[in-house]
């Protein structure tokens, strides 16, 4: 049954949802090609041993990362409930040791990952340098994107509903908030019985 209301055409596949799951795939199969060459040169329990020991330093990394992140929580709520005065997100902070906690924890998951690629990845992400570089990059990556971003975009994007009708389509709709109450002078009865 239609309505005589147009259908929304369907948008294109983004890139990253074509190419992502390629790339994983790719990524799987070339670990396991590292693997096999490397048992069959060294050993299939040189491999093990390779596989245990970085579940192990990632494990320690992780829990190291964890600990640094829950302290320095930790001491920024004391600060907060000293009346230490709470931290300027535009102001320039030293930059402390505790800072980039979150690659620490993502090179950690990556050594536990099995395979030698993600280990190599790992051990990179453990490097200072290549940490404060790769969040550097980051950063001013997604400075550039909320910058480009127009401006009501994201309020408009919780503006949207969809209703759901019984029959499994979907109707898109908007939401029209009005601040102005209704120009209704007529008395209500009151809300107690």
């Amino acid at each position: 049954m239609t309505t005589g209301a147009p259908t929304p055409t369907a948008r294109g596949r983004s890139r990253a949802r074509t190419f992502l799951p390629l790339g994983i795939a790719a990524w799987l199969v070339l670990e396991i090609w590292l693997l096999t060459l490397v048992a069959g040169a060294a050993g299939g329990f040189t491999v093990f041993a390779l596989l245990v020991a970085g579940i192990v330093l990632g494990a320690v990394v992780i829990k190291r990362a964890g600990r640094r992140a829950f302290t320095n929580l930790t001491e920024t709520l004391q600060r907060q409930t000293a009346g230490a005065e709470p931290f300027d997100p535009g102001a320039q902070a030293p930059r402390s040791s505790g800072e980039g906690n979150g690659l620490l924890m993502l090179g950690g998951l990556m050594l536990m990952l099995p395979g030698l690629i993600s280990d190599v990845l790992g051990l990179f992400l453990l490097l200072p340098p290549v940490r404060t570089r790769l969040s550097r990059s980051v950063e001013r990556s997604l400075e550039r994107r909320m910058n480009a971003a127009s401006a009501g975009s994201f309020g408009g994007a919780f503006q949207q509903a969809r209703m759901h009708r019984p029959d499994g389509k979907v109707v898109q709709g908007e939401v029209i908030v009005r601040d102005d109450p209704p120009a209704d002078d007529t008395p209500r009865p009151p809300l107690t019985p």
